[in-house]
Formats: C-alpha cells, sequence, structure tokens
C-alpha cells in the first residue's frame, strides 16, 4: 500500500467513531466531565440552560417571580392565595421534573434570613434572665418563621390548595431516600400538616350505606388492610351489627383521612373470614360485649408522620361505648405483614436459641438429626403448608414462637420492627394473642402463613403501656409470655 493509500486508510478509520474500538485502535478520549450541578441561585441569573437542568432560566426567572408574588408579606392572604392559584394551574400540567425545579427553588430561595437566625440564636445564648431570654425566645420564632412558610400558607388558601399540598408532599416521599435536596420542604410541610390536620380541628363521622356514593367509592378506593371486593361485600362491612368511622377536616370536605372498620362480637375474634364472610348471619348488637377494629386504613400519602391513629381509636371507643354500655372489650384482629420476611433473614440465628426440647422435636419433623443446625429456609418451605399442620405439629409451634418473639421482642430504637405492631403499641395496646389460621387469604399466606394477632386496647392502662415501650419493653399479655418461654 503506497503513502497515498496509507493517509486515506486512516482518515475513514477515524470516521467511523460508530464502530468499537479494538485492540489495535488508538486509546480513545476521555468522555467530557459532566456540568456542575448549578443551584438555583445560579440558573436565575444565567442566560442559557445547561446539561439536564429542565426549566430554562427565563422560565425559571417567571415562575421565581410568581412565587414571590404569591408570599409577599404586604400582600392580604386573599390576595395571596389568588397569586398561588396561577402557581398551582402552572404545577398541573408542568412534567415531573419540571416540578422538581420549583420544589428546588422553594428550598433554595425561601428559607430563613441566616444572619437574622443567627442573630437572634446569639441574644437568646445570652440572655441573663427569664424575661431576656422570653423575649429572645420570641424573636428567634420569628426568624425561624420564613418566606417558605408564608407561601405554603398561601397556597392552602384557594380552593383545592389543601389538596394540592398533600399531593405534593405524596410526590416528594416517592423519592429515593437518599435524594436530600428537598429535605428542607418535605419537613415544612410535615410541621405545617401537624398543626393544620390537629385531632382538634378533625371531625368524626360515621359511614354508613347510606352515606353518599362518592365517600362509599372512596372506602374501596382506600382499604388498605382487606380489599373491598365488591359492593355487596361493602354492604356487608356497613351492616347494623357493623360500624365504619371516619376522620375528615373541613378543607377536604367528602375525604376521609383515615377511618376504621369494626365488628361487634361476644369474644375476640380469632379469624378474618367470618368476618368477612357476606352470607353470614348478623349478630345482635344488644349482646355485644366486644368491638373489634378489623380494618384501619390512612388515605393520605401526604400525611405520613402525621398521627391521628391513636386518636381515632380513643373516640370511635368513646363513642361506641356510649351507645352500647355493655361494650368491655376493644381490641383488633391485625395482620402481620413484616413477620415471613423478618424469618427469611432472621430465623437461623432465632431458630438456635430454642431450648432443647422443641428444637428437637422441629429437627426431626423437618427430617434432620437431633442437633443439626436449624436452618431458616428449611423451615419456610415446611410451612408452605401451614393452613395444613396439625394444632401439635412442631412446625406450628415453631412458628407460633417465632411470631411471639418477632412481636414481642423483636424492636429497634424502642420502636416494634413490624409496622402494625409499632402503630398500636404506639398508641398503647398490648400484643394480646396470636391466631393460627386468621387469614387465609393468599396475602396472609405471603406475609405470615396465614397468623394474624389480637392487639388489646385496656383504656385503662393505655398511658402504663406506653410508658413500657418508653423503657424498650414491648408491652404483651400472659398468653404471648407463655410462648416465648417455649
Amino acid at each position: 500500500m503506497n503513502l497515498a493509500s496509507e493517509w486515506i486508510a486512516r482518515g475513514v478509520s477515524k470516521l467511523r467513531t460508530s464502530e468499537p474500538a479494538t485492540a489495535a485502535s488508538e486509546d480513545p478520549k476521555p468522555a467530557p466531565k459532566a456540568a456542575p450541578v448549578r443551584s438555583t441561585h445560579e440558573r436565575l441569573k444565567a442566560t442559557l440552560r445547561r446539561g439536564a437542568e429542565v426549566l430554562p432560566p427565563r422560565v425559571l426567572r417567571r415562575l421565581m417571580e410568581d412565587l414571590q408574588a404569591a408570599s409577599a408579606e404586604q400582600v392580604s392572604e386573599v390576595e395571596g392565595g389568588r397569586r398561588a392559584r396561577d402557581v398551582i394551574d402552572w404545577y398541573a400540567s408542568a412534567a415531573p421534573e419540571a416540578r422538581q425545579d420549583l420544589w428546588l427553588l422553594i428550598c433554595e430561595q425561601f428559607g430563613p434570613d441566616a444572619e437574622r437566625l443567627q442573630r437572634a440564636r446569639q441574644h437568646y445564648d445570652e440572655a441573663d434572665s427569664e424575661v431576656e431570654r422570653s423575649q429572645a425566645e420570641i424573636a428567634l420564632r420569628r426568624a425561624l418563621t420564613s418566606a417558605r412558610t408564608r407561601l405554603l400558607q398561601r397556597f392552602a388558601v384557594p380552593s383545592g390548595g389543601m389538596r394540592f399540598l398533600l399531593d405534593l408532599r405524596a410526590e416528594l416521599l416517592e423519592l429515593p431516600k437518599s435524594d436530600r435536596r428537598f429535605a428542607a420542604l418535605d419537613a415544612e410541610l410535615e410541621h405545617l400538616f401537624s398543626t393544620w390536620f390537629d385531632v382538634a380541628f378533625l371531625e368524626l363521622q360515621r359511614l354508613s350505606w347510606d352515606s353518599p356514593a362518592s365517600l362509599l367509592e372512596k372506602l374501596i378506593q382506600y382499604e388498605a388492610v382487606h380489599d373491598i371486593r365488591s359492593w355487596t361485600d361493602l354492604k356487608n362491612r356497613l351492616d347494623s351489627d357493623r360500624r365504619c368511622y371516619g376522620f375528615f377536616h373541613p378543607r377536604l370536605p367528602g375525604e376521609p383521612l383515615i377511618f376504621v372498620e369494626v365488628a361487634l362480637v361476644d369474644d375476640l375474634s380469632d379469624s378474618i373470614t367470618p368476618l368477612l364472610d357476606e352470607n353470614a348471619a348478623t349478630a345482635d348488637i344488644s349482646r355485644a360485649s366486644t368491638a373489634i377494629f378489623y380494618s384501619i386504613s390512612n388515605t393520605q400519602a401526604g400525611l405520613r408522620g402525621v398521627s391521628f391513629g391513636d386518636s381515632l381509636i380513643k373516640h370511635v371507643a368513646q363513642t361506641l361505648s356510649a351507645e352500647f354500655p355493655r361494650l368491655r372489650t376493644f381490641a383488633t384482629l391485625s395482620p402481620i405483614p413484616g413477620f415471613r420476611s423478618w424469618l427469611a433473614k432472621n430465623g437461623t440465628p432465632l431458630l438456635a436459641k430454642m431450648s432443647d426440647k422443641p428444637r428437637g422435636e422441629l429437627a426431626r419433623a423437618l427430617g434432620l438429626a437431633p442437633q443439626a443446625t436449624l436452618d431458616a429456609a428449611i423451615l419456610l418451605e415446611a410451612a408452605e403448608k401451614a393452613a395444613q399442620l396439625p394444632q401439635q405439629s412442631p412446625v406450628r409451634r415453631a412458628l407460633l414462637w417465632c411470631a411471639a418473639h418477632y412481636l414481642g421482642k423483636e424492636s429497634h430504637n424502642g420502636r416494634p420492627l413490624d409496622p402494625v405492631a409499632r402503630f398500636h403499641l404506639g398508641n398503647g395496646a398490648r400484643v394480646e394473642r396470636l391466631n393460627w389460621g386468621g387469614d387465609p387469604s393468599a396475602k396472609g399466606a405471603r406475609q405470615s402463613f396465614g397468623l394474624m394477632v389480637n392487639y388489646l386496647y385496656d383504656l385503662k392502662k393505655i398511658d402504663k403501656h406506653r410508658s413500657l415501650l418508653a423503657q424498650g419493653r414491648l408491652p404483651v399479655s400472659r398468653d404471648i409470655e407463655t410462648l416465648l418461654k417455649g
């Protein structure tokens, strides 16, 4: 090949950028570095969009002006709310990435005045008397009240504004926990919601078959524990021997924040099947002595961290006691959603703690030598047909022992591992009884091999149980203590 041919060949090979490089080719040039992420302060001063930025500077500046107009101190709440409506309307048609630019603006541009906050904190630290400290505290509180707070309050003013804020926070909560860019906005919304949705501003309403159809549809939509399969199923849950109550907020009419379904029976329920049986005979409520809370559903993802479930249960218990003086027992029939997954991860070391006799019986039932190491995977495999296990089965007894340990011993920072246990024990209940085969559905088998649990609300011991929990001790009944002893 002559020199001209070699020169042409080299030129052609350089143009073939889409072909993969070979061992004989020259080292590729390093990929250009990604453009550094700019703050909204930098982007507002810029002319052109850069990198992965969504909104161009011109649009970002216009959005910033709308936010400033809505949060302006000199305008009234009504006028601020009217201006906030413009942003809400823009948000409704904005892409998710563009919405995040709005969140960034709210986080970075509307925070507290850092210098004012520092001065207020210094004055508080240097206060020499209670009078000076009280005055300094007032100044510190005012310094902490940022333009962001005022802006979010203005968003709540127009019709649909509260719904907008709840949905916005629900979107925030869907982001990966590692994404901390919007932490300040999330924290401020949670703080405002804890005030706006305080139980003092909520109304307890009974929901019945005579409630508006739009409200009944909400029950079907939001039911989170036992799916409502049909209108007949719903009617059964609202029959004369049942009660359903929800908390409502005046700014969200026709929208329950949380609701509870109650069965009026004559003893602790050990299975969800008869409670959901559409053909079961209606109970004689004049003889009812027990109220079973068998489903509690939060409806607003944006209210995560704002707790009013304990208040709902107390209000419902008081309401039922007034209507049915014979009621003496208030308890739940609850799923154990975290049990199976926890046992799969932690079962092997737990099984090693079993006493010798039940451990040897379980080993033989699993086809192992009496002193063999018990692997949780083998136990889980044997438990696949849990519903068919006889009462004295070592596998069945082992699962009950493990479940009692999970609910009565396992905690993190003093809080139960299981989310449902965390809710009820945090509200002052105790772990009362485990029920084998309580939920024979596919969901029940997936979560807990069909096991369900009763949490008992002894209205005279709620504070005692909370005190135990604060000490890191999970309140349990004697039945659970007996199971734990093996």
